[in-house]
């Protein structure tokens, strides 16, 4: 895919990967334009998933939401909870995601964690690709973890790791190398044996 491509993809999966409140169903309708437009191997899932998003009632969606994210840690999508767990390494590790974001100038706010994969995409689409290609490089094992966890569930949500998973870069000697510059800027990720454009109809999630 073509950087414009993957950078909607990241970004519309970002947006549905949010808990759906109202400012989500409020962008659904653009989300739904700029999805139509993608290629298929992409498209496909995203456009699934939506068709199942405009069937529920939006408690039902919330229930949903919160069954599969919060109550079940299997599909946990802090990214460095599948490297670290609830240790106190982990804080250590988020601190890796905010000063890669500091470095980029990107603002990530408040209303999640940094290592949250819906941040971590927007990130990837809106702030630094290749910053952003280097953090989902580093934490390709815990997306692929995420995306199997969420198919054994039979969760719709696993079609948006569909997509985001065709979006996940080859290890290139760039992509190498800005993994090396960010691990020297804070704490390196730890292993646990773990194998630009504008799309101002959506925003940015704050």
């Amino acid at each position: 895919m073509n950087p414009h491509d993957v950078a909607v993809t990241r970004l519309a999966a970002s947006w549905l990967l949010w808990y759906p409140d109202e400012q989500l169903f409020e962008r659904v309708p653009d989300i739904r334009r700029v999805v139509a437009d993608l290629p298929k191997r992409t498209r496909e899932p995203l456009e699934a998933f939506l068709g199942w998003f405009g069937q529920q009632d939006p408690l039902e969606l919330a229930r949903e939401y919160v069954t599969t994210f919060d109550m079940r840690r299997k599909a946990c999508p802090y990214l460095t909870y599948w490297t670290h767990g609830d240790t106190r390494n982990r804080g250590m590790a988020i601190l890796h995601f905010k000063q890669a974001y500091l470095a980029a100038g990107f603002d990530a706010g408040d209303a999640e964690l940094a290592d949250h994969l819906a941040v971590v995409l927007e990130f990837a689409a809106i702030g630094d690709q290749l910053t952003g290609d280097a953090l989902l490089a580093e934490h390709v094992a815990a997306i692929g973890l995420l995306h199997s966890a969420l198919e054994s569930m039979g969760s719709p949500y696993a079609l948006l790791l569909e997509a985001i998973v065709a979006t996940l870069p080859e290890i290139t000697d760039e992509i190498t190398e800005r993994m090396a510059q960010i691990a020297t800027q804070g704490p390196p990720v730890e292993n646990v044996g773990l194998e630009p454009f504008s799309i101002a109809s959506i925003g940015v999630r704050r």
